[in-house]
């Protein structure tokens, strides 16, 4: 069988997603409120938005997560420092 390879990995994973659902698992904890998910079948990556709700993780999308991680980041080391 030819293995045809989509945007988000072949097309039997993006079928059994498309009928059963998506498996998502956390790929990066940008906070302790946000963070990546990726399909354990299909590759999709989504992240929470400020809602809480989940979106499609777009190259903008994923700037300002890297870029809320590193705030995020040097703000706990600098508490960690204090105390």
């Amino acid at each position: 069988m030819k293995k045809v390879i989509t945007d988000y990995g072949t097309k039997f994973s993006a079928i059994c997603c498309s009928i059963f659902g998506h498996h998502y698992i956390v790929s990066k904890k940008v906070t302790s409120h946000i963070k990546e998910y990726k399909c354990v079948h299909c590759n999709k990556e989504v992240t929470t938005d400020v809602r809480g709700n989940l979106s499609n993780l777009t190259p903008e999308l994923q700037d300002i997560n890297n870029t809320l991680q590193d705030i995020y980041q040097k703000r706990h080391r600098a508490t960690q420092q204090v105390a």
